[in-house]
């Protein structure tokens, strides 16, 4: 092993230390002997209040960390898989997509109580046209509001009273071991996850050989399969964060990783409730990407251009 130390770049909120950590864990186990320096930086995302439709999407909160690492600042950067677009940044390499945590989305409410507990107009926060589409699909008559902060904030705001409930990531919650505060987790065919969902990625600079072969280590062969055709899938689509865009693949086995059988369930809807158009679709893991875009391609034949062309 090198004797260079990598300095590691994250964001500074308490769920992205944390993600960082078990990240430089993984690292470490398949590279006995890594140095590693973790690096805090604060993105746009983390400064603005706005929603992330006015400020430039979901990028917003990568980007600082993306132009430090091509600037040599740092050497890898680890985010949420389902924060980083799906056209990789020009000099830049996803090294290794890690173990996929929980996928699925979380509700908590005040007093426990669960979706159809909610009476009508009760206030729900989420900052995901994803979401929203899908929670007013299972309870017409709620009011879905924009919500912004992270998951110490929004918690707190349901505690307040500012919201009567929140949907959150299961994977996040998970890794700040705060679980058992969801008052219910959204089955996958109720509310779809969104692209990426519960895997951290783990990206360093395309031409940093060393940094490349520390990340490549720790790379989940059945998590980047799933992720490959869910971004495919988006790719395709061109969706950002203002579409309401949700894929979720599954990876079995097989005799061996690239003929594993893969499994892809992908909607498209209507942010503010009404339409939804879904697909599922078979094939194998090495296969993903284009798994990915037949995925697209049916459900742009359904009329899905049409419906993100009326995204905010």
């Amino acid at each position: 092993m090198s004797a260079r130390s990598f300095v590691v770049g994250t964001r500074g909120s308490k769920l992205a230390l944390r993600q960082t950590e078990i990240a430089s864990q993984a690292l470490t186990a398949a590279n006995a002997g890594v140095a590693l320096e973790a690096r805090t930086i604060q993105t746009e995302g983390d400064r603005s209040t706005a929603s992330l439709s006015a400020i430039g999407g979901r990028g917003v909160f990568v980007i600082e960390i993306e132009q430090a690492l091509l600037r040599g600042e740092i050497d890898i950067a680890v985010h949420s898989l389902k924060d980083l677009p799906s056209e990789e940044t020009p000099g830049l390499t996803i090294a290794a997509m890690l173990p996929r945590e929980d996928p699925r989305d979380a509700l908590v409410a005040k007093d426990g109580r669960r979706l159809h507990d909610l009476g009508t107009g009760a206030i729900v926060g989420t900052g995901s046209p994803r979401r929203a589409c899908q929670v007013l699909a299972l309870r017409p008559g709620l009011q879905v509001r924009d919500i912004r902060g992270n998951v110490d904030t929004r918690l707190r705001k349901v505690q307040d009273g500012e919201y009567d409930a929140v949907v959150l990531a299961a994977a996040g919650l998970t890794r700040l071991g705060w679980l058992d505060r969801a008052s219910q987790i959204f089955a996958p065919g109720d509310v779809l996850p969104a692209v990426g969902q519960g895997v951290l990625a783990v990206q360093v600079r395309s031409d940093d050989p060393e940094a490349l072969a520390v990340a490549a280590a720790a790379d989940d062969p059945a998590s980047r399969a799933a992720a490959s055709a869910e971004r495919a899938f988006e790719r395709r689509l061109g969706g950002g964060c203002s579409a309401a865009i949700a894929a979720y693949a599954t990876v079995g086995r097989g005799p061996n990783a690239g003929r594993a059988p893969l499994v892809l369930r992908a909607l498209v809807g209507e942010s503010a409730g009404g339409r939804l158009l879904k697909g599922e679709m078979s094939g194998v893991a090495s296969e993903a990407d284009m798994l990915g875009v037949r995925m697209a391609e049916y459900l742009i034949a359904q009329g899905a251009e049409e419906l993100l062309g009326a995204a905010p």
